[in-house]
Protein backbone atom coordinates (compact mmCIF):
# COMPACT_ATOMS: atom_id res chain seq x y z
CA UNK A 1 0.00 0.00 0.00
CA UNK A 2 1.71 3.47 -0.72
CA UNK A 3 2.14 5.39 2.50
CA UNK A 4 -0.12 8.49 3.02
CA UNK A 5 1.75 11.74 4.08
CA UNK A 6 -0.61 11.98 7.21
CA UNK A 7 2.70 13.36 9.02
CA UNK A 8 3.06 16.58 6.47
CA UNK A 9 0.69 19.27 6.06
CA UNK A 10 -0.81 18.36 2.71
CA UNK A 11 -4.19 16.70 2.76
CA UNK A 12 -7.62 16.43 0.37
CA UNK A 13 -10.71 16.89 1.73
CA UNK A 14 -14.20 14.99 0.24
CA UNK A 15 -16.75 16.43 0.80
CA UNK A 16 -19.88 14.05 1.79
CA UNK A 17 -22.54 16.60 1.14
CA UNK A 18 -21.65 17.18 -2.27
CA UNK A 19 -21.08 13.67 -2.99
CA UNK A 20 -24.68 12.98 -1.97
CA UNK A 21 -26.06 15.56 -3.64
CA UNK A 22 -24.03 14.99 -6.81
CA UNK A 23 -25.80 10.96 -6.42
CA UNK A 24 -29.15 12.86 -5.86
CA UNK A 25 -29.23 14.99 -8.74
CA UNK A 26 -28.39 12.17 -11.33
CA UNK A 27 -30.70 9.89 -10.24
CA UNK A 28 -33.25 12.14 -10.08
CA UNK A 29 -32.38 13.51 -13.77
CA UNK A 30 -32.43 9.86 -15.58
CA UNK A 31 -35.20 7.91 -13.19
CA UNK A 32 -36.62 5.70 -13.66
CA UNK A 33 -32.98 3.80 -14.70
CA UNK A 34 -31.02 2.73 -12.23
CA UNK A 35 -27.84 4.15 -11.48
CA UNK A 36 -24.19 2.24 -11.53
CA UNK A 37 -21.88 4.63 -9.88
CA UNK A 38 -18.36 4.19 -11.22
CA UNK A 39 -15.22 3.85 -8.79
CA UNK A 40 -12.71 2.48 -11.01
CA UNK A 41 -8.95 3.95 -10.38
CA UNK A 42 -9.42 4.73 -6.91
CA UNK A 43 -12.82 6.08 -7.40
CA UNK A 44 -11.24 8.51 -9.74
CA UNK A 45 -8.90 9.40 -7.73
CA UNK A 46 -11.04 10.20 -4.77
CA UNK A 47 -10.48 6.62 -3.28
CA UNK A 48 -12.44 3.77 -4.02
CA UNK A 49 -12.57 2.38 -0.40
CA UNK A 50 -13.92 5.54 0.97
CA UNK A 51 -16.64 6.83 -1.53
CA UNK A 52 -18.17 3.42 -2.34
CA UNK A 53 -19.83 3.10 0.74
CA UNK A 54 -21.00 6.83 0.56
CA UNK A 55 -22.23 6.34 -3.32
CA UNK A 56 -24.35 3.48 -2.73
CA UNK A 57 -25.91 5.18 0.73
CA UNK A 58 -26.73 8.63 -1.39
CA UNK A 59 -28.75 5.86 -3.69
CA UNK A 60 -26.17 4.19 -6.12
CA UNK A 61 -27.54 0.76 -6.96
CA UNK A 62 -24.77 -0.94 -7.77
CA UNK A 63 -20.91 0.34 -8.61
CA UNK A 64 -18.54 -0.10 -11.53
CA UNK A 65 -14.89 -1.04 -11.54
CA UNK A 66 -12.28 -2.20 -14.14
CA UNK A 67 -10.12 -4.43 -12.64
CA UNK A 68 -10.91 -7.88 -10.51
CA UNK A 69 -8.73 -6.58 -8.01
CA UNK A 70 -10.23 -3.35 -7.22
CA UNK A 71 -13.48 -5.48 -7.02
CA UNK A 72 -12.15 -7.73 -3.92
CA UNK A 73 -10.69 -5.07 -2.49
CA UNK A 74 -13.88 -3.45 -1.99
CA UNK A 75 -15.43 -7.09 -1.19
CA UNK A 76 -12.61 -7.12 1.46
CA UNK A 77 -14.49 -4.28 2.69
CA UNK A 78 -17.52 -5.35 3.02
CA UNK A 79 -19.16 -3.85 0.07
CA UNK A 80 -21.90 -6.47 -0.30
CA UNK A 81 -23.47 -4.50 -3.41
CA UNK A 82 -23.88 -5.82 -7.08
CA UNK A 83 -20.21 -4.86 -8.48
CA UNK A 84 -19.86 -4.70 -12.20
CA UNK A 85 -16.68 -5.94 -14.19
CA UNK A 86 -16.12 -3.30 -16.98
CA UNK A 87 -13.96 -5.17 -18.85
CA UNK A 88 -13.39 -8.30 -19.26
CA UNK A 89 -11.37 -10.29 -16.64
CA UNK A 90 -8.04 -11.99 -17.76
CA UNK A 91 -8.47 -15.86 -17.89
CA UNK A 92 -6.20 -15.75 -14.94
CA UNK A 93 -8.33 -13.89 -12.70
CA UNK A 94 -11.28 -15.52 -13.37
CA UNK A 95 -11.53 -17.84 -10.65
CA UNK A 96 -10.90 -14.95 -8.23
CA UNK A 97 -13.79 -12.89 -9.68
CA UNK A 98 -16.26 -15.56 -9.63
CA UNK A 99 -15.91 -16.56 -5.75
CA UNK A 100 -16.00 -13.06 -4.80
CA UNK A 101 -19.04 -12.34 -6.78
CA UNK A 102 -18.01 -9.75 -9.14
CA UNK A 103 -20.64 -9.49 -12.51
CA UNK A 104 -18.15 -10.16 -15.09
CA UNK A 105 -18.31 -8.33 -18.74
CA UNK A 106 -18.20 -10.65 -21.67
CA UNK A 107 -16.92 -9.46 -24.74
CA UNK A 108 -16.00 -12.25 -27.05
CA UNK A 109 -16.69 -15.43 -27.90
CA UNK A 110 -13.63 -16.83 -26.31
CA UNK A 111 -14.24 -14.93 -23.01
CA UNK A 112 -17.94 -16.39 -23.01
CA UNK A 113 -16.52 -20.04 -23.04
CA UNK A 114 -13.94 -19.26 -20.87
CA UNK A 115 -16.75 -17.99 -17.98
CA UNK A 116 -18.67 -21.02 -18.46
CA UNK A 117 -15.87 -23.46 -17.53
CA UNK A 118 -14.42 -20.75 -14.60
CA UNK A 119 -18.12 -20.75 -13.28
CA UNK A 120 -18.65 -25.02 -13.62
CA UNK A 121 -15.13 -24.81 -11.27
CA UNK A 122 -15.86 -22.55 -8.72
CA UNK A 123 -19.21 -23.47 -8.11
CA UNK A 124 -20.60 -20.01 -8.11
CA UNK A 125 -22.58 -17.92 -11.23
CA UNK A 126 -23.96 -14.72 -11.27
CA UNK A 127 -25.46 -13.45 -14.53
CA UNK A 128 -23.15 -12.12 -16.43
CA UNK A 129 -23.03 -8.77 -19.23
CA UNK A 130 -22.18 -8.89 -22.44
CA UNK A 131 -20.86 -5.97 -24.03
CA UNK A 132 -21.42 -4.87 -27.88
CA UNK A 133 -19.18 -3.13 -29.66
CA UNK A 134 -21.66 -0.49 -31.76
CA UNK A 135 -18.41 2.16 -32.86
CA UNK A 136 -16.17 2.56 -29.82
CA UNK A 137 -13.74 -0.15 -31.11
CA UNK A 138 -11.68 -1.13 -27.76
CA UNK A 139 -13.89 -3.91 -26.80
CA UNK A 140 -16.80 -6.13 -27.16
CA UNK A 141 -18.79 -8.62 -29.20
CA UNK A 142 -19.33 -7.56 -33.04
CA UNK A 143 -22.73 -6.41 -33.55
CA UNK A 144 -23.16 -9.54 -35.84
CA UNK A 145 -21.55 -12.64 -33.21
CA UNK A 146 -24.06 -11.51 -30.49
CA UNK A 147 -26.15 -14.16 -31.23
CA UNK A 148 -23.33 -17.01 -31.29
CA UNK A 149 -22.09 -15.36 -28.11
CA UNK A 150 -25.50 -15.73 -26.20
CA UNK A 151 -26.17 -19.65 -27.60
CA UNK A 152 -22.51 -20.33 -25.94
CA UNK A 153 -23.50 -18.58 -22.60
CA UNK A 154 -26.41 -20.70 -22.67
CA UNK A 155 -24.62 -23.65 -23.51
CA UNK A 156 -22.77 -23.46 -20.70
CA UNK A 157 -25.18 -22.52 -18.62
CA UNK A 158 -24.17 -19.08 -18.19
CA UNK A 159 -27.35 -16.66 -16.90
CA UNK A 160 -27.43 -13.38 -18.83
CA UNK A 161 -27.82 -10.31 -16.74
CA UNK A 162 -27.37 -7.59 -19.15
CA UNK A 163 -26.42 -6.30 -22.76
CA UNK A 164 -24.92 -3.54 -23.01
CA UNK A 165 -22.41 -0.55 -25.23
CA UNK A 166 -20.05 2.46 -25.01
CA UNK A 167 -20.14 5.49 -26.43
CA UNK A 168 -17.10 7.51 -27.03
CA UNK A 169 -18.64 10.92 -28.68
CA UNK A 170 -21.58 11.10 -26.47
CA UNK A 171 -20.18 14.51 -25.46
CA UNK A 172 -19.65 15.77 -28.62
CA UNK A 173 -22.21 19.11 -29.30
CA UNK A 174 -22.19 18.39 -32.94
CA UNK A 175 -24.46 17.10 -34.85
CA UNK A 176 -22.03 14.43 -36.49
CA UNK A 177 -21.25 13.14 -32.70
CA UNK A 178 -24.96 13.35 -31.93
CA UNK A 179 -25.87 11.29 -35.05
CA UNK A 180 -23.07 8.49 -34.17
CA UNK A 181 -24.63 7.97 -30.61
CA UNK A 182 -28.01 7.79 -31.72
CA UNK A 183 -26.51 5.22 -34.39
CA UNK A 184 -25.03 3.46 -31.85
CA UNK A 185 -28.35 3.20 -29.96
CA UNK A 186 -29.91 1.75 -33.12
CA UNK A 187 -27.42 -0.45 -33.40
CA UNK A 188 -27.36 -2.11 -29.95
CA UNK A 189 -31.62 -2.76 -30.50
CA UNK A 190 -30.91 -4.57 -33.61
CA UNK A 191 -28.17 -6.75 -32.42
CA UNK A 192 -30.47 -7.53 -29.71
CA UNK A 193 -33.34 -7.96 -31.97
CA UNK A 194 -31.57 -10.00 -34.01
CA UNK A 195 -29.68 -11.85 -31.71
CA UNK A 196 -32.68 -13.47 -29.53
CA UNK A 197 -35.63 -11.04 -29.88
CA UNK A 198 -36.95 -8.96 -27.14
CA UNK A 199 -34.57 -10.01 -23.94
CA UNK A 200 -36.24 -11.88 -21.39
CA UNK A 201 -37.51 -10.81 -17.85
CA UNK A 202 -34.87 -9.00 -15.64
CA UNK A 203 -32.27 -8.86 -18.74
CA UNK A 204 -31.17 -5.52 -18.81
CA UNK A 205 -29.91 -2.81 -21.25
CA UNK A 206 -27.43 0.04 -20.40
CA UNK A 207 -25.66 2.16 -22.72
CA UNK A 208 -25.49 5.53 -20.82
CA UNK A 209 -22.21 7.13 -19.48
CA UNK A 210 -22.25 10.53 -17.46
CA UNK A 211 -22.55 12.50 -21.41
CA UNK A 212 -25.05 9.86 -22.50
CA UNK A 213 -27.33 10.08 -19.99
CA UNK A 214 -27.82 14.20 -19.80
CA UNK A 215 -27.56 14.66 -23.64
CA UNK A 216 -28.89 11.66 -24.77
CA UNK A 217 -32.23 10.91 -22.74
CA UNK A 218 -33.31 7.41 -25.17
CA UNK A 219 -29.56 6.10 -24.21
CA UNK A 220 -30.56 6.01 -20.45
CA UNK A 221 -32.22 2.24 -20.85
CA UNK A 222 -32.42 0.27 -17.72
CA UNK A 223 -29.68 1.32 -15.92
CA UNK A 224 -26.44 4.74 -16.36
CA UNK A 225 -23.20 4.39 -15.85
CA UNK A 226 -21.98 7.02 -13.92
CA UNK A 227 -18.82 7.87 -13.53
CA UNK A 228 -17.44 12.16 -13.68
CA UNK A 229 -20.49 13.21 -12.77
CA UNK A 230 -20.84 11.75 -9.38
CA UNK A 231 -17.64 13.41 -8.21
CA UNK A 232 -18.63 16.80 -9.73
CA UNK A 233 -17.72 17.74 -13.05
CA UNK A 234 -19.20 17.34 -16.62
CA UNK A 235 -17.63 16.20 -19.61
CA UNK A 236 -18.68 19.57 -21.64
CA UNK A 237 -20.15 22.66 -19.87
CA UNK A 238 -23.08 22.59 -21.73
CA UNK A 239 -24.73 20.25 -20.08
CA UNK A 240 -25.25 22.58 -16.70
CA UNK A 241 -28.24 23.56 -18.66
CA UNK A 242 -29.55 20.38 -19.42
CA UNK A 243 -29.73 20.23 -15.69
CA UNK A 244 -31.14 23.68 -14.46
CA UNK A 245 -33.62 23.01 -17.37
CA UNK A 246 -34.59 19.72 -15.33
CA UNK A 247 -34.86 22.03 -12.24
CA UNK A 248 -32.33 20.38 -10.14
CA UNK A 249 -29.20 21.70 -8.27
CA UNK A 250 -25.62 21.90 -9.81
CA UNK A 251 -23.49 19.42 -9.55
CA UNK A 252 -20.71 20.25 -7.01
CA UNK A 253 -16.89 19.42 -7.05
CA UNK A 254 -16.62 16.37 -4.20
CA UNK A 255 -12.64 16.38 -4.12
CA UNK A 256 -10.54 20.05 -2.53
CA UNK A 257 -6.55 19.37 -2.34
CA UNK A 258 -5.32 21.19 0.52
CA UNK A 259 -1.68 22.06 1.99
CA UNK A 260 0.24 24.88 4.37
CA UNK A 261 3.23 27.18 3.64
CA UNK A 262 6.48 25.17 4.78
CA UNK A 263 8.84 28.00 4.31
CA UNK A 264 8.96 31.81 3.26
CA UNK A 265 11.83 33.37 1.77
CA UNK A 266 12.16 36.84 0.08
CA UNK A 267 13.93 36.84 -2.99
CA UNK A 268 15.43 39.46 -5.22
CA UNK A 269 14.71 40.33 -9.19
CA UNK A 270 16.33 38.11 -11.32
CA UNK A 271 16.18 35.18 -8.82
CA UNK A 272 15.38 31.49 -10.43
CA UNK A 273 13.72 29.67 -8.04
CA UNK A 274 13.92 25.60 -8.35
CA UNK A 275 15.51 22.83 -10.41
CA UNK A 276 16.51 24.03 -14.04
CA UNK A 277 16.56 27.65 -12.69
CA UNK A 278 13.59 27.71 -15.51
CA UNK A 279 11.94 31.10 -14.72
CA UNK A 280 13.44 34.60 -13.33
CA UNK A 281 11.67 36.97 -10.82
CA UNK A 282 10.74 39.70 -12.62
CA UNK A 283 10.97 42.09 -9.62
CA UNK A 284 11.37 41.38 -5.60
CA UNK A 285 9.22 38.58 -4.01
CA UNK A 286 8.24 36.75 -1.20
CA UNK A 287 8.38 32.72 -2.31
CA UNK A 288 6.23 30.20 -0.25
CA UNK A 289 6.58 26.83 -0.48
CA UNK A 290 4.43 24.04 -0.44
CA UNK A 291 5.25 20.25 0.22
CA UNK A 292 3.25 18.93 -2.46
CA UNK A 293 4.50 17.95 -5.89
CA UNK A 294 4.52 16.29 -8.87
CA UNK A 295 4.48 12.17 -6.45
CA UNK A 296 1.25 13.97 -5.52
CA UNK A 297 -0.62 14.24 -8.95
CA UNK A 298 -0.05 17.86 -9.56
CA UNK A 299 2.09 17.84 -12.30
CA UNK A 300 5.17 19.04 -13.32
CA UNK A 301 4.06 20.56 -16.73
CA UNK A 302 1.57 22.64 -14.32
CA UNK A 303 5.04 25.72 -14.65
CA UNK A 304 4.58 26.12 -18.29
CA UNK A 305 0.88 25.48 -18.37
CA UNK A 306 0.32 29.06 -16.33
CA UNK A 307 -0.91 27.67 -13.43
CA UNK A 308 -1.75 29.17 -9.79
CA UNK A 309 -2.69 27.96 -6.49
CA UNK A 310 -4.87 29.71 -4.10
CA UNK A 311 -2.98 31.52 -0.69
CA UNK A 312 -4.79 33.96 1.36
CA UNK A 313 -7.38 34.64 -1.50
CA UNK A 314 -5.46 35.46 -4.55
CA UNK A 315 -4.23 32.90 -7.52
CA UNK A 316 -0.92 33.24 -7.28
CA UNK A 317 1.39 32.10 -9.92
CA UNK A 318 4.10 29.06 -9.53
CA UNK A 319 8.10 30.58 -9.05
CA UNK A 320 9.98 27.48 -10.74
CA UNK A 321 9.24 24.15 -11.89
CA UNK A 322 7.55 21.78 -9.45
CA UNK A 323 9.50 19.36 -8.10
CA UNK A 324 8.98 15.24 -7.02
CA UNK A 325 7.44 16.65 -3.09
CA UNK A 326 7.51 20.65 -3.25
CA UNK A 327 6.29 23.55 -4.87
CA UNK A 328 7.53 27.27 -4.89
CA UNK A 329 4.95 30.27 -5.36
CA UNK A 330 5.67 33.85 -6.08
CA UNK A 331 3.82 36.22 -3.47
CA UNK A 332 4.65 39.32 -4.84
CA UNK A 333 5.04 42.06 -2.03
CA UNK A 334 2.33 40.29 -0.40
CA UNK A 335 2.10 39.18 3.30
CA UNK A 336 2.61 35.43 3.57
CA UNK A 337 3.66 33.20 6.60
CA UNK A 338 4.81 29.46 7.07
CA UNK A 339 1.07 27.53 8.27
CA UNK A 340 -0.93 29.68 5.76
CA UNK A 341 -3.12 27.34 3.77
CA UNK A 342 -2.84 26.97 0.00
CA UNK A 343 -5.47 25.77 -1.93
CA UNK A 344 -4.04 23.66 -4.88
CA UNK A 345 -8.12 21.93 -6.20
CA UNK A 346 -10.75 23.63 -4.53
CA UNK A 347 -12.04 26.99 -3.32
CA UNK A 348 -10.86 29.95 -0.48
CA UNK A 349 -12.84 32.64 -0.32
CA UNK A 350 -13.83 34.14 -3.46
CA UNK A 351 -11.61 32.51 -5.49
CA UNK A 352 -11.39 28.68 -7.13
CA UNK A 353 -9.80 26.48 -8.88
CA UNK A 354 -11.08 23.32 -10.50
CA UNK A 355 -10.59 20.04 -12.38
CA UNK A 356 -11.11 21.81 -15.68
CA UNK A 357 -8.43 24.79 -14.27
CA UNK A 358 -6.24 22.09 -14.26
CA UNK A 359 -7.17 20.70 -17.29
CA UNK A 360 -6.68 23.35 -19.15
CA UNK A 361 -3.39 24.24 -17.70
CA UNK A 362 -1.97 20.52 -18.78
CA UNK A 363 -3.82 20.25 -21.92
CA UNK A 364 -5.88 17.41 -21.13
CA UNK A 365 -9.23 16.36 -19.27
CA UNK A 366 -10.59 16.81 -15.82
CA UNK A 367 -11.06 12.80 -15.72
CA UNK A 368 -6.93 12.60 -16.30
CA UNK A 369 -6.46 15.74 -13.54
CA UNK A 370 -8.64 13.60 -10.94
CA UNK A 371 -7.72 9.98 -11.71
CA UNK A 372 -4.27 11.30 -11.06
CA UNK A 373 -4.62 12.47 -7.52
CA UNK A 374 -2.33 9.73 -5.70
CA UNK A 375 -2.78 7.70 -2.74
CA UNK A 376 -0.29 9.33 -0.67
CA UNK A 377 -2.15 12.18 -0.26
CA UNK A 378 -4.32 11.50 2.44
CA UNK A 379 -8.09 12.17 2.27
CA UNK A 380 -10.33 13.65 5.39
CA UNK A 381 -14.02 13.35 5.06
CA UNK A 382 -15.90 16.93 5.59
CA UNK A 383 -19.54 17.90 5.40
Amino acid sequence: MPVEGWRRPAWAELDVGALAANVATLAAAVAPSKVCAVVKADGYGHGARTVAPLLLAAGADLLGVALVDEGIELRDDGVAAQILLLAEAPSAALDDAIAAGLTLTVGSLRAAKEVAAAQARVGAALPVHVKVDTGMHRMGVAAGELGAVLDELRAGRVALGAVWTHFPVADGDDAASRAFTSGQLAQLDAAVTGASGALGPGVLRHAANTAGALWHPASRLDLVRLGLGVYGYLPHPGMAATIQAAGLPALRPVLSIKARVSAVRDLPAGARPSYGRRRALEGPARVATVPVGYADGFPRAMLDGGASVLIRGARRPLAGVVTMDQLVVDCGDDAVEVGDEVVLLGAQGEESLTADDWAAWLGTISWEVLCGVKPRIPKLLVD
